[in-house]
């Protein structure tokens, strides 16, 4: 039986901090060390230490970690795809950098005969908590960044209609399965500001059919926690208030609350998951910093329409200083919660 929600509640944005084991363990399997039944456990035991991590928090809405999800992109998404040409990194040596990720090229028309592994990762992880579950899904135009036309497809929004219909199926698979709340990740529409409507429009093909909570995560890049455009969510406005998303993840802390005004713009029936704590900062915020985000946050939002969670996923961010800001997330929430409530 799923946990009820209290006023104010909490969550991730999606990913969580590796441990140095499963880092090791990927290695080990990159070198042909490990079968499939190793890794597999080896990403169950990576599952549960998430969300034992977040359960220790207090964290209210938790997901898997995205612990089965090398790179974000590769083993999750490209490994399920079939008629992709794998492409060498335009860059292999020096500081890390988006142009020494993984790229393809398409061959033939995308298809995902065995679907994404969402549903399998679902599965596993409704066994392991009675807290209400969000399902992170990267969306149809950030995954299509990695992937070359070829003479395939006419251009990058071609390539990104092909998959919005690959992860269209994906999602109504994982609603049949129980998921309740789907989360689409879209970074590449804050960095190419160029195409809100057109965004809108490949959104709604995304989660068309869908019955669930859905969530649009907005953020300007979190590679080695580094941002990749100007971050600025201005540029997409008016158009992006179209898309049919229920709730949005915006990060706001990494810009020093910057843009928190937008939400008034926004329809009152939307409900908005704000990014208070800074995933690519190494400070960790106390209990009061974050209440003091979250005050600010309410005066342009109702309490019964905020959610409380990090700018983005904690991928990028170790696993000591992940469970330290999660904690102070927490318990800076509770500080509010408590002012507005009298309820701890």
């Amino acid at each position: 039986m799923t946990t009820p929600l209290p006023l104010l509640p909490t969550s991730v944005i999606g990913s969580y901090a590796w441990p140095a084991w499963l880092h090791s363990a990927l290695a080990a399997a990159e070198r042909g060390d490990y079968g499939v039944d190793d890794m597999r456990e080896a990403q169950d035991d990576a599952v549960d230490l998430a969300l034992r991590d977040q359960a220790d928090a207090g964290v209210d809405i938790v997901t898997d970690g995205e612990m089965r999800r090398a790179g974000f992109f590769t083993a999750a998404f490209y490994g399920h795809l079939t008629g992709l040409r794998e492409l060498a990194p335009r860059r292999k040596v020096g500081v890390a950098g988006h142009d020494q990720r993984e790229s393809y090229e398409a061959v033939e028309a995308l298809h995902a005969p065995g679907g994404l592994g969402l549903v399998d990762e679902y599965r596993y992880v409704r066994q392991r908590t009675d807290r209400l579950i969000k399902m992170p899904c990267a969306g149809a135009y950030t995954l299509a960044g990695r992937i070359k036309p070829g003479a395939v497809y006419r251009d990058r929004m071609a390539v990104a209609q092909a998959l919005a219909a690959i992860i269209n199926a994906e999602l109504k698979a994982l609603v049949a399965e129980g998921a309740t709340f789907i989360q689409i990740d879209e970074p590449s529409y804050a960095v190419h500001p160029d195409a809100p409507r057109e965004f809108v429009e490949l959104f709604n093909a995304t989660v068309a059919g869908v019955e669930a909570k859905i969530g649009l995560h907005l953020c300007f890049g979190n590679y080695v926690g580094r941002p990749v455009a100007r971050r600025s969510y201005r540029p997409l406005f008016p158009h992006i208030l179209d898309v049919h998303a229920h709730q949005f993840a915006l990060e706001f802390a990494n810009r020093e609350l910057a843009e928190l005004a937008l939400w008034q713009e926004f329809p009152n029936d939307r409900e908005l998951a704000a990014g208070l704590i800074d995933v690519k900062n190494y400070h960790i915020e106390t209990p009061e910093e974050v209440a003091q985000n979250i005050r600010a946050a309410l005066r342009f939002i109702a309490p019964e329409q905020l959610s409380v969670v990090p700018d983005c996923g904690f991928s990028q961010t170790a696993r000591w200083a992940s469970r330290a800001k999660l904690r102070a997330m927490v318990a800076g929430t509770r500080i509010v919660r408590h002012e507005l409530t009298g309820q701890p």
